[in-house]
């Protein structure tokens, strides 16, 4: 037996001791709760608030880089949409302002079958574009609620860059 107040040598064929055990690093960012739910509201809100909604969610919580992502991808969902209008608003204008100038010169307006169709298919088309934006927000909500970096198609690439993720 040995002394006890010398320890005993360490051999070579000896396992070493115990350590603490190595802090685990993460490989992604931890998202909270608070993130997730704000990620909720940007894809949610944007159904009644327009790009307001994720505008808004967007400049307050810029610092967390979940939040910023999925209330990027549903303000460029809104501006699309916006911009699609606003093409139609044009076209339209055009359309009446040059019906009244041929009405205007005398010859009769040329309403063509065409055109009686163009219109209602564009109300159509934004209406289905309509349906598909509260579809995207209703499921990138749900995902964004799990806590996914869930991307749309084409715009979460475009966030993605857009904010170097």
């Amino acid at each position: 037996m040995g002394d006890p107040n010398f320890p005993a040598p360490v051999l070579p064929s000896d396992p070493p001791p115990p350590s603490a055990p190595e802090p685990v690093i993460a490989t992604e960012q931890v998202i909270t709760q608070d993130e997730r739910t704000m990620a909720v509201l940007a894809h949610a809100l944007q159904v009644v608030g327009w790009f307001i909604a994720p505008l808004v969610i967007l400049i307050a919580k810029r610092d967390s880089r979940f939040v910023a992502f999925h209330a990027l991808q549903a303000l460029l969902l809104q501006v699309l949409y916006v911009l699609l209008w606003m093409i139609f608003f044009v076209v339209w204008v055009a359309t009446m302002f040059g019906t009244i100038a041929r009405a205007g010169s005398g010859s009769p307006p040329n309403v063509t079958p065409e055109i009686m169709l163009v219109f209602p298919l564009i109300w159509l088309g934004g209406m289905v574009f309509w349906v598909l934006v509260i579809l995207a927000a209703v499921l990138y909500s749900i995902k964004a609620g799990r806590g996914e970096w869930a991307e749309y198609p084409l715009l979460g690439k475009l966030a993605k860059r857009m904010l170097n993720l």
